[in-house]
This record gives structure tokens, sequence and C-alpha cells, in this order.
């Protein structure tokens, strides 16, 4: 489905708009209306992040969304649940830490095929960490989504792209997740430095948090991630995050 997907918006040059929700918050009947407008307001494929305690990688207001989430009771199960559910549209990608999954079982990829899900980014397994968990994810019905950082060295950046599936998430800064009011400048170098060695397509996140930078991002890449500013609207109105993301996507279609 993620490869369709990239086909179809490569077909009509036009830029991949990738949303992130965290799965239960504000509530689990909020992020379930979330997921389902994001689809109507442009994403082309959804990011539904499971909460985890030690969310290492998240900056305070993806991490304040997943406590909350956790607090109110949801799951790796329950955030299936809202997959299955929301019945989407477009692609899901689940995103996760790796101790989520692992407590979840043997048969979770399975699971999350059959609730709606297309791909899985997990969070804290680089390529080469742990041979025997990647063949698990790699094997299984999920596109297997990686994650590039800036400073990655060229040699690995074609291992990683070789590794992968559907797309390649490229983090467009060191440290962890939030809204940024600026673009790196180096960027454009490394989006070039990973398309001389990545047949997939290449998604930037990390930062992007206004209509603008989504289109400056989508001039350069396939796609553009946009995490943390729409939690931060949601937590203040569902019908504003999904205006926000239309948002978003009318800029990145301007001509």
């Amino acid at each position: 489905m993620l490869t369709a997907r990239f086909a179809a918006l490569r077909a009509a040059n036009r830029r991949a708009l990738v949303c992130y929700v965290t799965a239960g918050h504000p509530d689990r009947d909020a992020s379930l209306a979330l997921v389902q407008g994001l689809a109507d307001a442009g994403a082309d494929v959804i990011e539904l992040g499971v909460p985890f305690s030690d969310p290492v990688a998240d900056g305070p207001v993806i991490q304040a969304s997943s406590q909350r989430a956790l607090d109110a009771g949801m799951t790796l199960d329950g955030t299936l649940e809202i997959a299955a559910r929301a019945g989407s549209a477009v692609p899901l990608v689940l995103f996760s830490y790796l101790n989520p999954l692992l407590a979840a079982g043997p048969d979770v990829l399975v699971r999350a095929a059959q609730a709606g899900v297309a791909g899985l980014l997990v969070t804290d397994l680089p390529v080469g960490a742990d041979p025997e968990r990647e063949g698990w994810i790699g094997e299984g019905p999920l596109a297997f989504v990686r994650l590039v950082a800036p400073t990655t060295p060229t040699e690995r950046m074609a291992l990683i792209a070789r590794d992968g599936g559907g797309f390649v998430y490229l983090i467009s800064r060191l440290g962890v997740t939030g809204a940024r009011a600026e673009l790196p400048p180096d960027l454009p170098a490394t989006i070039e430095r990973l398309r001389a060695v990545c047949a997939l397509p290449l998604c930037v996140g990390f930062g992007v948090s206004s209509p603008d930078q989504a289109r400056a991002v989508g001039d350069l890449a396939d796609g553009v991630v946009v995490g943390s500013a729409i939690v931060s609207a949601a937590e203040r109105s569902i019908d504003g995050a999904i205006g926000f993301v239309r948002s978003l996507r009318a800029a990145m279609d301007a001509p």
C-alpha cells in the first residue's frame, strides 16, 4: 500500500504529506476522529504512534501526549484497535519503540496487518543492532520503514536503504522531535547524499511546523513528515489540527 501510494504521488508530481498522531491523545475517541479526519484533509500517510513510557527520541510535546495516553490506559493493542476502527483510506505506519512490540508477542506484526497497518517504524532499532529482531520485522507483513540521521555516513545510508521498505525517514536534525522555526541549512546536501544511494522515496521530518516549511521541504524531498505541530494542535482542538493539516496540503500543492 505504501509503494502504491508513493507511485501514484510520483505520477501526479506531488509530494507526500506524512502526519503523526499519538494513539489515545488527547483521548481514544479524539485520536480516532483525528486519524479519520487527516485522510480527508490531505494526508497521504499517517504514522500512528504507540505510547511508550520512555520515548527518548521524542521532544516534550510528543512525550507529554504519550504520557497522557498511557495514563488513560492506551496500549499497543488499543492502538491497533484505533487503526482497525479508522478504516483509513491512506496507509497507516505503526510508529513504535521496540519494547512494546516485544511485549505484544510474536504475532503482533500479523495482528497489525490485519488491523489495516501497512508499515512499521521502530525508533530504537538501528540497522545491525539486533539482526534476529530485524529479520523478524523484515520478513513480516509490514513495510520496514527505516530512519536516517544527517550524520549517517553515505555507506551506511546505502545499507539502510537496501534494508528498508516503503520509504526512508530522513531526520532533518540531531536531537529530539519538536517544532523548529527554521530548517537546517545543510538539509539539501543531506538529501542529495541520500538520494545518490537510495531508490526508496525520501521523507523528511523532525521540526517541520508550518505550511511554508512543508512546502520548502517538499521542494527537496518526496515527502514531508509533520508530528509535534499536529499533536500540539490536537491538544487544543481536533478540528483545529485537521484544519492545520489542510493548510500544509494547500501550501505543498500551491503552484
